[in-house]
């Protein structure tokens, strides 16, 4: 479903591609170079595009909303791969110089895909788990839930008589209080963890008394928490950790485009 804030930058795109394509056919009919045209206007529409990371290092300067520079920046994304087709007229270059310029910014185009899709999905995950967590304060967080869940085992050891319950946190459920767990199920909206917590992680409860199942059922409950802290931790990670790919990836199109530029004004010379 289309946003309305989007709906203005789509009209807007498509109407520049109409332009930018009808100007390069007649700068052809003309016996001129289309491909200058085209070029420039893909270069302008990548400065725009960075423009957008230096927009969210200065989220305290007012320049508009964050939505707005995010729609722009998709609109303006998929209008740029459009008019690099244009521009080269073919999906694959020829040329070799040409080629790593057009490997790049398709793994620019390909992360940015990836990043909107993760930034539409994970962070309505994340309200599904009804809490909020800092990315920053997670392993602390964690830390404080793995000292919980050992001082309770040591407690109900010492109160029973049973090593049972100590017994099943060494060889069990150290494991999964020890980091974050199952990633790659809470990134796809998975219930390993919850699987894991009433299967291996619950295959002790059977063997205890009420008296330790008492503390076993509170271990479980911050079995719980943690796994809704790992799904923080998780979808969190990948949101930040995409762009450590595409920012790199886009600043190196960037460069590699201005040195494109500089041959081609160099031999039309």
């Amino acid at each position: 479903m289309i946003r309305p804030m989007t709906l203005p930058f789509i009209v807007l795109g498509l109407a520049t591609f109409a332009l930018v394509a009808w100007y390069s056919r007649v700068v052809g009919m003309q016996l001129g170079n289309p491909a200058i045209v085209t070029g420039y206007t893909l270069f302008v529409l990548m400065i725009l595009l960075g423009l957008f990371n230096m927009r969210k290092r200065l989220s305290m300067v007012p320049v508009g909303r964050s939505s707005l520079w995010l729609a722009f920046h998709v609109v303006a994304g998929v209008l740029a791969i459009a008019m690099f087709w244009l521009h080269t007229g073919a999906l694959w270059p020829t040329g070799l110089y040409e080629q790593v310029l057009a490997a790049l910014f398709y793994l620019v185009s390909i992360t940015g895909i990836f990043g909107y899709l993760i930034l539409r999905a994970l962070p309505r995950r994340l309200t599904q788990t009804g809490i909020e967590v800092i990315y920053e304060r997670i392993p602390a967080e964690l830390g404080e839930i793995r000292d919980k869940v050992e001082a309770l085992t040591l407690e109900c050891t010492e109160k029973t008589g049973s090593d049972t319950v100590a017994q099943h946190y060494i060889g069990t459920l150290n494991w999964f209080f020890r980091r974050p767990r199952f990633g790659f199920s809470h990134i796809v909206g998975g219930d390993a963890a919850g699987h894991w917590l009433r299967g291996p992680g619950s295959a002790a409860r059977r063997y205890l008394n009420d008296v330790e199942k008492g503390y076993f059922d509170q271990i479980l409950e911050l079995g719980t928490l943690k796994t809704q802290i790992d799904r923080h931790y998780a979808c969190q990670d990948l949101m930040k950790k995409w762009l450590l790919l595409h920012v790199p990836l886009s600043i190196s199109v960037i460069l590699l485009s201005v040195w494109h530029l500089l041959l081609v004004n160099v031999y039309a010379l």
